[in-house]
């Protein structure tokens, strides 16, 4: 198996098992992380499993300054989902890079949108409730 770098200050990343579910590869020097290409949902699923209502990964792709710690492509830097975190994916399709402190921020993210799609959901449950006690109260006025 080929030994895997940190993008960022070139220390050898270390394989280890993150929050006990996903073995990744990390760098013990920057705190970085290399994710292969499933992987990043896989940790979005701690918190939010439903892919469907995650929305798009991949927005404004852009040349980043590191290079891909399998193939030695250079990464694309992009905006996750919309939000203010850019993380660095592979153009091969290998993985992606969190520097240090990002695989948190994807976590409060994917928390966010379970509340988000949870309270829609429920507002939604409230109004066809609501739709229907309207339509049983005008049904009960036209027999009158």
């Amino acid at each position: 198996m080929k030994t895997l770098c940190c993008p960022r200050c070139q220390t050898e990343l270390v394989r280890r098992f993150y929050k006990g579910m996903i073995e990744v590869d990390s760098c013990p020097e920057c705190r970085g992380m290399w994710l292969d290409l499933d992987e990043l949902d896989r940790l979005e699923d701690v918190v939010f499993d439903d892919d469907a209502h995650k929305g798009s990964l991949v927005h404004h792709l852009h040349a980043a300054r590191c290079c891909c710690p399998q193939c030695g492509v250079e990464m694309q830097e992009f905006e996750y989902r919309m939000y203010d975190l850019h993380l660095d994916l592979c153009p091969e399709r290998h993985g992606f890079w969190l520097d240090g402190g990002e695989d948190e921020r994807v976590l409060e993210i994917m928390r966010q949108r379970a509340e988000q799609f949870n309270r829609h959901i429920g507002a939604e449950q409230e109004w066809r409730l609501l739709l229907k006690h309207i339509r049983l109260l005008l049904g009960q006025n036209r027999k009158k």
